[in-house]
């Protein structure tokens, strides 16, 4: 039997949404989709669709391209290029003032392990805090 693979950048950051806005167990139980755009158009280089808000910080931003999606970390910078990479997710720094992280999401396959990256971010935020 053949599946299909979803690749589609807006359902991929669909999926994500859903998966962030949908738990109400662990680390994901603090976190928000805030700011949707749900008139967004994909783009070459990424067309911002919603924030990622932890306890009402935005915590990464998200962005769809016509065949994937990608969150841009704006907290918990390091921990996200290596949960991801741990992941085996696409991640790459940009290189802004203040500096950010690119976590790429290619298939829905790949949207819980960006949830993953998701809760690690914040599991080091919660360490950073105390």
């Amino acid at each position: 039997m053949v599946e299909d693979r979803i690749t589609d950048g807006r359902r991929i950051a669909e999926l994500l949404s859903s998966e962030v806005d949908g738990r109400e167990d662990g680390e994901l139980a603090s976190f928000a989709v805030t700011n949707a755009d749900r008139d967004v158009e994909p783009t070459a280089d990424g067309a911002r669709a919603y924030d990622i808000t932890r306890r009402d910080e935005r915590l990464a931003r998200v962005f769809i391209h016509d065949d994937r999606a990608h969150l841009e970390f704006e907290a918990g910078q390091d921990a996200a290029a290596e949960a991801a990479a741990d992941a085996d997710l696409r991640v790459r720094p940009k290189a802004t003032r203040p500096p950010r992280t690119l976590v790429f999401v290619e298939s829905g396959a790949e949207v819980k392990r960006a949830t993953d990256v998701l809760q690690t971010v914040s599991r080091a935020l919660r360490r950073a805090d105390r």
